[in-house]
């Protein structure tokens, strides 16, 4: 052969292989992802960062705070009958859902009470009457109310209405608004409620709409700016981790003016993650943790209070597909783009098999619409058995991934687990678990989330270390690769920075 053939077929070579994105790293088929997640950066979760929450007045009142009052007088608790539709009784002698009421914050000390079914608390007669009713689907002027409550102790509140007077159980049949005066806070006075906090939640709504329009842009920039910088980067580059998984909410694609109460500024910082892990050889995951209406009803999907609304309608799915184009288009030609995680643990049933089919398919096109060669991943719904469910699905997308999410936690069966019960847990159970989603021509398998942490008290340094070692190579077998939650966090085995820098783990 000539040595012009053997150019053309040399550049023919090229050509064909530079246009083949799909082996493992693209270029070596041995290439696994070695990730941290950066994990409440630029999606809040208040355990992570308790710190952010402290300057929020009020703070033990966000959105999502399920609250239940019993009366001083009847000794009952108010409910929400039949759950919401109907009016407000004092008769119940133990509190459950219908006794529960999630507050909407409209400022520190006025507040709009969801019950169980979803309606608002409000004023009988259109709010022109006095019987505490909920069934408004809506909250208006007249589902308003300010909580008041005794000076030397909170747990003591008196619930004033739109039209002045204050709500009290008349009877235990019979819940109105028309209580005068104030009569002090003792047993005798039937305004007067007993609360107890059955829930909160401690998310991105949470911590903007708690420092409200003024305060919570200074507060979250100053967040952005310092939780994580440059140096972390650097440190996460020398210390054998090779990408990052970054969650991010679908109010970015907004950025700078993202919907009321979110605030700009979470894309600048995404940003500067791009450029750091350009300039540090880190590839990066973007991972949409909160999609809109919340695709699980926690704190990390952004819940406002503990709804999970996501994939009920076309036009939300469309506006999700919207956020993954968003991100793509903007990042597609940043060499450091490595996959984009199309939504982060949708929950079954809420999330039905149906709307987050349709969805992965949709968002998959919109990536591939973009770049020809970012991996697209696609997680596996929470609080459903068959972990196949997706293949019929990722098997026929090329560069498809399937995340799944391990913890040793969140589940009564890990509770009284010794030690070596919980190595022997990760060797053999998951071992069995990632060889069954293992398969040579399905998708691409990811733990995009693990943690060396475990319900076992007292353990020593060295049992951690094992464990994390178990961990890593049983998870290192995960064809995509995996990702460690998270880089930082106040709970220090929950963060593989204090973890490596005091020996716990050694990649």
């Amino acid at each position: 052969m000539g040595m012009n053939s053997r150019i053309l077929l040399l550049s023919i070579v090229v050509v064909v292989f530079g246009m083949l994105p799909f082996s493992h790293g693209r270029t070596d088929p041995s290439f696994r992802v070695k990730a941290v997640n950066l994990g409440g950066w630029l999606v809040t979760e208040g355990w992570i960062k308790p710190s952010l929450f402290d300057g929020i007045p009020n703070k033990d009142f966000l959105d999502g705070t399920a609250l239940q009052f019993k009366s001083v007088t009847t000794g009952k608790y108010l409910c929400a009958e039949s759950g919401g539709g109907n009016i407000i009784v004092a008769n119940r002698t133990s509190a459950s859902g219908w006794e529960t009421f999630r507050l909407w914050r409209i400022n520190e000390r006025t507040f709009n009470f969801r019950v169980f079914n979803k309606q608002f608390v409000g004023l009988g007669s259109n709010g022109k009457g006095i019987n505490a009713v909920a069934v408004s689907s809506t909250p208006g002027a007249s589902e308003r109310f300010e909580i008041v409550r005794k000076s030397d102790d909170l747990s003591r509140v008196r619930i004033k209405a739109p039209n002045g007077f204050f709500l009290q159980a008349k009877t235990e049949e019979l819940v109105t608004a028309d209580y005068a005066g104030n009569s002090g806070w003792g047993d005798n006075n039937p305004s007067v409620f007993v609360i107890t906090t059955a829930g909160k939640l401690e998310g991105e709504f949470q911590v903007t709409n708690g420092y409200g329009p003024k305060k919570a842009p200074q507060v979250m920039r100053e967040h952005w700016n310092t939780f994580i910088v440059e140096d972390d980067f650097k440190f996460i580059s020398a210390n054998g981790l090779n990408a990052v998984r970054i969650p991010v909410g679908w109010w970015i694609a907004s950025d700078p003016k993202p919907p009321k109460p979110y605030v700009g500024g979470s894309l600048k910082a995404l940003d500067n993650a791009f450029l750091w892990a350009k300039k540090y050889g880190v590839k990066v995951i973007i991972d949409l943790h909160a999609a809109p209406g919340s695709q699980n009803g926690w704190e990390h999907s952004s819940s406002r209070d503990g709804s999970q609304e996501w994939g009920k309608t076309d036009e939300n799915i469309q506006q999700t597909v919207a956020v993954i184009d968003f991100l793509t288009a903007r990042y597609t030609k940043n060499p450091s783009l490595y996959a984009v995680e199309l939504i982060n643990e949708p929950l079954a049933p809420g999330a039905s098999l149906e709307s987050i089919t349709k969805y992965y398919k949709a968002g998959y096109d919109a990536v591939r619409k973009r770049s020809p060669k970012t991996y697209v991943i696609m997680s596996n719904r929470l609080g459903q058995s068959d972990a196949r469910e997706l293949f019929p699905l990722a098997s026929g997308l090329t560069g498809s991934v399937i995340d799944f999410h391990y913890y040793n936690l969140f589940s009564s069966r890990f509770d009284n687990l010794t030690v070596q019960q919980n190595i022997d847990y990760i060797n053999v159970n998951r071992t069995s678990e990632l060889n069954h989603v293992t398969t040579s021509n399905g998708p691409l398998t990811f733990v995009g989330e693990w943690v060396a942490e475990w319900q076992v008290n007292g353990a020593t340094k060295e049992e951690y270390q094992r464990f994390a070692k178990a961990q890593l190579n049983v998870y290192g077998r995960a064809t995509f690769g995996w990702a460690y939650w998270t880089l930082r966090n106040v709970n220090n085995h929950w963060s593989l920075e204090w973890m490596i820098k005091n020996g716990y783990i050694n990649l």
